[in-house]
């Protein structure tokens, strides 16, 4: 996780510990949350993201589970 530095005025970090405080949170868990919602994902960037995903997967095994229980039977 990144470390940010916001210079934000007084008079609003005193209204969002009021308003996650009414909430039960600490002032850092309300920005994150605040922050969160900000910034939703478009459609296209989360299928960039799906594939990016993907591409960091190891790929599926090529061998078939059949294969693999014949093979275990056929050495006994």
């Amino acid at each position: 996780m990144a470390d940010i530095l916001i210079d934000l005025d007084d008079g609003l970090i005193e209204r969002l510990k009021v308003t996650a405080e009414l909430k039960g949170r600490t002032l850092e868990e309300e920005v994150r949350d605040i922050i969160e919602r900000a910034a939703p994902l478009s459609p296209e960037e989360r299928v960039a993201l799906s594939d990016r995903i993907r591409s960091m997967q190891a790929k599926p095994s090529e061998l078939l589970s059949e294969d693999l229980v014949r093979e275990a039977r056929d050495t006994r």
